[in-house]
């Protein structure tokens, strides 16, 4: 008799994975189950958690994420793609739908059966974002509707309704300018280099083609120079021999025809095999043309591409319980809710007002006077006045509440030391709770430096001779209280951390904001608020002594433009006993720390509030929009 599995779900994700490896074609791929985003690192693949219940929803979310994980494992090349990417964001994004598209088009023509899964997966994030319900195409992404439609005029099959919405939303603008150009997909599909051109003249039809970049297959100009100068020697024989010039100058000519075939075979070689035949290829490139250089570096921020960093070989992102042991997160624990046991009854009154009001908007309502449903027992009088009227049924209709997630990003300089700190963790461990109970994913996130006025960065910088304008000048510190999907009852402790000495530092708040809205952008939530609680304007003496007065509060006006401009995050902030309405467009300064949880709690609420002007008046917006 065989032993039971401790886990019903072992057996199917045993085979899930088995399958996903074999659809992959590669039987070294390490595939993991974790509530992290899906996706792809090197020879590592993670895919949705799978509870014990196993839901139809969780089964369904696995098989399509992995399917569609390794079909573009199976049939994308990354140094190929890296070669033509673009460096607009717009055009980057519908690059990479687009290619999205391209490998499960593919894979659903050599195995069918992936087809339905991954329609199952598209359906279930299209409604997760809302796509069912929008009815105009600016609610949507234009990458996302490209890359639907990609898919449906490469497979032929009906996109899930969701999907299909967007997509017919979008169709007459993409087909007015790029109709002509979609009539080339199906002799593109198989080729990823043709795809990546394709992509890439789809991109310019539709209005971007300013945001593509250099064209990877262009020649240099200096070789186009030294052509013309090598052609130019070739042509001065003596007049005694131009008879003889002539088949010299054909051989030439074929010569020239035969390299540039080479060239254009060279161009479709991926970056990796470069690598792999770099001394071969040195023997046979022709004299004085250099090898094909790789493609430049992404810029350190996507706000200010100007935003330099010397050094971020010891930045780091940790999880609070790394920097701390057990034993010593349990006393930090416990001494901060010795210190703020008076403010607690406070705050707990403003977090049950919040929930209040939160549930109020996720409440149930009841529609009268159905001919079926839930017989209606409130009208029953009516019937025994009147045996001729018919029974009344009633029907229950759920309102409409978006998943929501809220990341809460505190400033852990060392100004924040002592009360402000204090009452900013027990803030967060209460909105924590609070929102969890709603139904709504908190995260809370701490930024700092790894020491004070630089630490090995501005060693190196030492080192190297003190180069003019390096840049960030400190090693970072982002740390990770809370993740979305932990709930609080496991991180509660890690709050303490905060009245750890000696962790508060220097602020860097620019590339704190991006490394949170970046977090963000990955969750699959339809909502995402992120809530910034900082004392001050980001201050790195290492770095503000070697550089521009303003080179660290530039970039972050720099980032919060970002933000707001791109309005996938809403974006609003608090300040202590420091004006950050400067900076952000929502934000609320309060001049005591004792203030905060009122402020955080009026802040969040009025999110939540359907009434626009009302939203409008906490937020400090002149006008409702």
């Amino acid at each position: 008799m065989t032993k039971p599995a401790d886990n019903p779900a072992d057996p199917f994700k045993k085979a899930l994975a088995h399958a996903t490896k074999v659809m992959a074609d590669d039987p070294d791929l390490n595939v993991s189950y974790s509530v992290d985003p899906a996706g792809v690192s090197g020879d590592s693949m993670r895919l949705p958690q799978v509870s014990r219940r196993m839901s139809r929803e969780e089964v369904l979310q696995a098989r399509g994420t992995a399917d569609a994980l390794a079909l573009r494992h199976k049939y994308h090349d990354d140094g190929l793609h890296a070669r033509y990417r673009p460096q607009g964001e717009m055009a980057r994004a519908l690059y990479e739908a687009m290619e999205t598209a391209r490998c499960e088009a593919v894979g659903a023509r050599e195995m069918p059966g992936t087809a339905g899964n991954i329609d199952a997966r598209i359906e279930a994030d299209a409604r997760a974002k809302g796509y069912d319900q929008i009815t105009e195409a600016g609610e949507a992404p234009l990458p996302v509707a490209a890359g639907y439609m990609i898919r449906h005029l490469a497979t032929g099959r009906e996109l899930p309704p969701s999907a299909r919405n967007v997509k017919d939303l979008w169709e007459g603008f993409i087909e007015s300018h790029a109709g002509t150009t979609l009539e080339e997909l199906q002799a593109r599909l198989d080729d990823q280099g043709a795809f990546a051109k394709f992509a890439r003249q789809v991109i310019t039809d539709l209005g971007y083609g300013d945001q593509l970049g250099e064209d990877p297959d262009a020649p240099e100009e200096e070789d186009e120079d030294q052509a013309e100068e090598a052609g130019e020697e070739e042509q001065e024989p003596d007049s005694a021999g131009e008879e003889d010039s002539e088949p010299e100058e054909a051989d030439a000519e074929s010569q020239q025809s035969q390299e540039d075939q080479q060239d254009a075979a060279q161009a479709q070689i991926s970056v990796d095999e470069m690598a792999e035949d770099e001394m071969s290829e040195e023997t046979e490139l022709p004299e004085g043309e250099a090898p094909m250089e790789p493609p430049a570096p992404q810029p350190v921020s996507e706000a200010d591409p100007d935003y330099a960093v010397f050094s971020d070989d010891h930045d780091e992102e940790i999880r609070a319980e790394d920097l701390a042991e057990p034993v010593e997160l349990e006393r930090l624990r416990a001494f901060l809710d010795q210190q703020l046991e008076p403010l607690k009854g406070a705050v707990g009154r403003l977090a049950n007002k919040l929930q209040r009001r939160l549930q109020a908007q996720q409440n149930r309502a009841w529609e009268f006077d159905r001919e079926e449903g839930i017989l209606d027992a409130g009208r029953l009088a009516r019937i025994v006045a009147n045996p001729t009227t018919p029974l009344s049924f009633k029907v229950e209709k759920d309102t409409e509440f978006r998943d929501t997630v809220v990341t809460l990003l505190l400033d852990n300089s060392g100004s924040m030391r002592g009360r402000p700190i204090s009452i900013a963790a027990v803030c967060a461990d209460v909105l924590a709770r609070t929102l969890e109970r709603c139904d709504v994913k908190v995260e809370v996130l701490g930024f700092t430096t790894r020491a004070w006025k630089g630490g090995q960065a501005r060693e190196k910088w030492l080192a190297d001779g003190r180069p003019q304008l390096p840049g960030r000048l400190n090693d970072l510190r982002h740390i990770i209280y809370k993740g979305a999907d932990a709930p609080m009852r496991r991180t509660r402790q890690n709050l303490g951390l905060m009245m750890k000495e000696g962790l508060l530092k220097e602020n860097i708040d620019g590339e704190a904001l991006e490394w949170a809205h970046r977090r963000m952008l990955r969750r699959p939530e339809a909502r995402k608020i992120l809530m910034v609680i900082s004392d001050g304007a980001p201050v790195d003496d290492s770095t503000l002594s070697v550089n521009p007065a303003n080179y660290l509060e530039k970039h972050l006006r720099d980032v919060i433009d970002m933000v707001e401009r791109r309005r996938q995050v809403e974006l609003l902030a608090i300040g202590i006993g420091h004006d950050v309405t400067r900076y952000y467009d929502r934000a609320v300064t309060i001049t005591d720390a004792d203030q905060l949880a009122g402020a955080m709690t009026e802040q969040l609420a009025a999110l939540f509030d359907s009434d626009p002007r009302a939203r409008a008046r906490v937020m400090g917006i002149r006008k409702a929009m």
